[in-house]
């Protein structure tokens, strides 16, 4: 159970210089950045291995002004990314954090390129809502298990330790300094560990029920799809610690998880033409809002399900994700020749679902506000049976640019920092999903706070 405590009069049973909370890629890039800044750093994980919310993402990260954008020929810079965030998230957000994450995240993405052989490239052949440059990166796999799988190897092959199964349970304190944890042992034992700065970089609260349904009943029946260990201890430690909390309600969602198979399958089957029809073969929506705010929409439909529709063209461009190969290997992709056949193959009133798709506007904005590009859905078609998850909170500790955790009663933390799922992102104050404190994004300002990070200013 998460608690606070007052620093123990016996002190502790090894101290470090910078101590990180969780082993996801927010954490292990702060520690790689840390390292590279001379400090002695140690990373502890609840986990038998590092993974995390990461490990069940697509492992994209959006920066703009990369050397991979520049080889590829898409302008972009800091200034467009953070009015984009802005955009998306309806100006919800503090902007110096916006600042902060925009400007640091290209210098970040080439420095993990360059000193650590990290192969990234840019999502090329499709666009993300609320993007208007294409600006996703990621590692070949298009997978976030490859993300952790190099960033886990690239911290052993540099000596940073990284302690697992050892779930991080009081935090002490002297009143806006903190000064260690305890951590609990699989055996039920328990360690005590000073330093001298912690970084937050554990979870979000999605995994707690109770926390979900305190501040955001409206997905709390969603399917949980994040990771189990997000059991919110840097929310309750803020309750203890006198630390200021903002967007508890914010959440990514996704509108198009495979159902039963509980495989996410990527928003490039709407964004390249795609749509999604309910039971009754009818679409109920615009899609094009973004897969975050598709959950709420899906959920609503009879029997919390809908059907994603599009065709061969589109399952060629989504098949550079792992995931969706996966949900092709497992039958969860149904195809059909005709829609006819496709509507038999998936229960569907066969005329509904002539007419829906006949009413697709090619090149033109439908009923629902949408707008269609010039390439219409043709046979062969494609289908899954999707429902609405959650995928992880957004909300959580507040922080300065510099990623200092800030106070309820003004001013911050001498040294606590926090980013990952236990900050609050720059999504806004609902279900944007645009762009959470999670990953490798937020570890920028981890890095930097702690006078470690490679980032140009």
């Amino acid at each position: 159970m998460a608690d606070t405590a007052p620093t123990p009069d016996s002190g502790f049973t090894l101290e470090v210089e910078t101590l990180i909370i969780g082993a996801g890629a927010c954490g292990m890039v702060a520690a790689l950045a840390a390292q590279e800044a001379g400090q002695a750093v140690l990373v502890l994980e609840a986990d038998p291995v590092p993974a995390g919310s990461t490990a069940l993402s697509a492992g994209l990260i959006p920066a703009a002004g990369t050397s991979f954008q520049r080889a590829a020929g898409i302008d972009d810079d800091a200034a467009r990314f953070a009015a984009d965030i802005q955009a998306k998230a309806k100006d919800e957000n503090d902007p110096d954090l916006v600042t902060a994450l925009a400007r640091g995240a290209a210098p970040a993405i080439d420095w993990l390129a360059e000193r650590f052989d990290l192969p990234f490239s840019v999502v090329t052949d499709f666009d993300y809502p609320g993007h208007s440059r294409r600006r996703m990166h990621g590692l070949p796999s298009r997978a976030g298990a490859e993300l952790i799988d190099r960033l886990r190897a690239t911290c052993e092959d540099r000596g940073i330790d990284i302690i697992c199964e050892r779930r991080a349970e009081i935090l002490y304190h002297d009143g806006r300094r903190v000064t260690g944890v305890q951590a609990t042992l699989p055996d039920g034992s328990t360690e005590r560990i000073g330093c001298a700065k912690l970084i937050l970089a554990c979870n979000g609260f999605g995994g707690n029920r109770d926390l979900v349904g305190a501040h955001m009943p409206l997905i709390e029946k969603a399917v949980w799809f994040g990771h189990d260990g997000n059991r919110g201890e840097a929310v309750l430690w803020a309750d203890g610690l006198g630390a200021k909390t903002r967007h508890l309600g914010a959440y990514q969602g996704h509108g198009n998880v495979a159902h039963p198979h509980g495989i996410l399958i990527t928003w490039a089957t709407i964004t390249q033409g795609g749509v999604q029809v309910n039971r009754d073969g009818q679409r109920f929506w615009d899609e094009s809002q973004g897969y975050s705010e598709a959950a709420r929409a899906v959920l609503a439909q009879p029997g919390g399900v809908a059907f994603t529709i599009f065709d061969a063209r589109i399952a060629g461009i989504a098949r550079q994700f792992e995931d969706f190969k996966q949900a092709e290997a497992q039958g969860a992709i149904r195809t059909a020749d005709t829609l006819a056949e496709l509507a038999e193959v998936l229960d569907l009133p066969e005329q509904a679902l002539q007419d829906t798709l006949k009413a697709i506007p090619t090149g033109g904005t439908d009923s629902f506000g949408r707008t269609f590009g010039a390439t219409p859905l043709s046979p062969p078609f494609a289908a899954v049976r999707v429902t609405g998850a959650l995928f992880h909170t957004q909300g959580g500790l507040e922080t300065q640019g510099d990623g200092l955790v800030r106070h309820r009663d003004g001013g911050t933390f001498v040294n606590l920092y926090a980013a990952g799922g236990a900050a609050c992102g720059v999504s806004g104050k609902s279900d944007s999903g645009y762009l959470s404190g999670n990953g490798l994004l937020a570890a920028v300002v981890l890095g930097r706070s702690a006078g470690a990070a490679p980032v140009d200013q």
